[in-house]
């Protein structure tokens, strides 16, 4: 008995053998073969949820739909391992787009209006050159359907409207093409620092900043931007009948000139004859930038100052030399009717009259910005080592 089962102990294990080797090579095709497997379990499976073509097809269109799926699917796996181990940052790319590639970037916009249909190519049939912009009520509809007519199919017209009422402007064709933006009880500089940013505008030579209440019979658009190039100004403004609205002499309209840069004022308003308010200065009424004053000016603009008081006298920062590249333009002359609609949308308070509370700003918000700018300009000075107190500079 006891050789018998020695005798039989090395086949058994011989049959162990096979079997264990059997089963990892069963094993290692079965292994193999899973993707494959997993990949028609999946696909055929009832328990999964399945994708609705036809619903789809329903909502675009079914050739653009399956182009579409089909052309990003091999394209997200064309680039998957790219994209995982590549990443772009392009630091001289605008803030915020250092992740994109530069081709695809688009820095600036427009006002141009598009179509819902057709190609984005065929979309525009001209491209306005310049832009001109009023803030407006709806009480002076009459006076503002004239101005606009003053400007030609080479302007956008953007209206602010700070009543709120925009519909009933439909009643002039123009406003059918121009832009609206409506927000109650603003004015223009806060729609200025809200909706012009230079990357906006960028398409445009010439931004016009308009009030509402300009008189423009003597005025034309076209002739007026003649002018300006021809004496290269990069801020300006038509000149002012004499006889009416008129604070400063630098804005007065003269009657013997295309242009003029500089004024003789009261004694003691000017410092320097090249400074404001005799040289180097527009009102903020009417005033016309080019692309690149207007970069510098935007920037200038303080976000919580809504009046604007102060801009004048400062706009001579954004242009050099200041004295010959601001000036007003005689020829085309416009008259300041001088009407307090605007000021007649502030609150009245112990018994004082709207437009009261809204010169008080004013003149509160022009001594802010005079302030602020002249700590800035210390601050600045400061940091480079610069003591403005000693200076021997002019």
């Amino acid at each position: 008995m006891a050789i018998s089962t020695r005798s039989r102990k090395p086949s058994e294990s011989m049959r162990l053998i096979l079997t264990t080797f059997v089963g990892i090579i069963f094993g290692f095709f079965i292994g193999i073969s899973y993707p494959t497997l997993t990949t028609k379990l999946n696909i055929s499976s009832s328990l999964l949820p399945s994708i609705d073509v036809s619903s789809i097809e329903d909502e675009y269109a079914s050739t653009n739909a399956r182009s579409f799926m089909k052309n990003n699917g091999s394209s997200s796996s064309k680039h998957l391992l790219l994209n995982d181990t590549l990443k772009i940052w392009v630091p001289s790319s605008p803030r915020g787009a250092e992740r994109l590639p530069p081709a695809i970037i688009e820095a600036e916009s427009d006002f141009y209006l598009r179509r819902l249909w057709g190609e984005p190519s065929e979309d525009l049939t001209s491209k306005p050159k310049y832009l001109v912009t009023f803030t407006v009520g709806y009480d002076q509809k009459n006076n503002i359907d004239a101005a606009v007519k003053k400007f030609s199919g080479n302007f956008t017209i953007l209206l602010f409207h700070y009543d709120g009422r925009t519909t009933e402007w439909d009643e002039f064709e123009w406003s059918k093409q121009a832009i609206h933006v409506s927000a109650r009880k603003q004015t223009k500089w806060w729609y200025a620092k809200r909706f012009l940013h230079p990357d906006i505008v960028a398409p445009y030579d010439y931004i016009f900043i308009w009030d509402e209440d300009l008189g423009v019979e003597h005025f034309n658009a076209e002739e007026y931007l003649k002018l300006v190039r021809k004496h290269g100004l990069e801020i300006s403004q038509p000149g002012l009948e004499p006889n009416n609205g008129l604070t400063w002499q630098m804005t007065k309209r003269r009657g013997d000139r295309e242009v003029h840069k500089e004024t003789e004022e009261k004694p003691g308003w000017c410092s320097d004859p090249h400074l404001p308010p005799c040289a180097a200065f527009v009102e903020i009424m009417a005033p016309v930038f080019s692309r690149d004053a207007w970069r510098c000016v935007w920037h200038m603009i303080q976000n919580d100052l809504v009046h604007g008081w102060g801009l004048d006298f400062a706009l001579r920062k954004c242009v050099e030399p200041a004295y010959e590249k601001i000036g007003v333009v005689d020829s085309q002359w416009i008259i300041h009717q001088s009407i307090p609609s605007l000021g007649n949308q502030g609150e009245s308070k112990s018994g004082t009259a709207p437009w009261q509370g809204v010169r008080e700003r004013c003149r509160k918000e022009w001594t802010m910005f005079q302030s602020r700018m002249a700590s800035a300009e210390n601050a600045y000075y400061k940091a480079v080592g610069i003591d403005l107190f000693n200076s021997t500079d002019p």
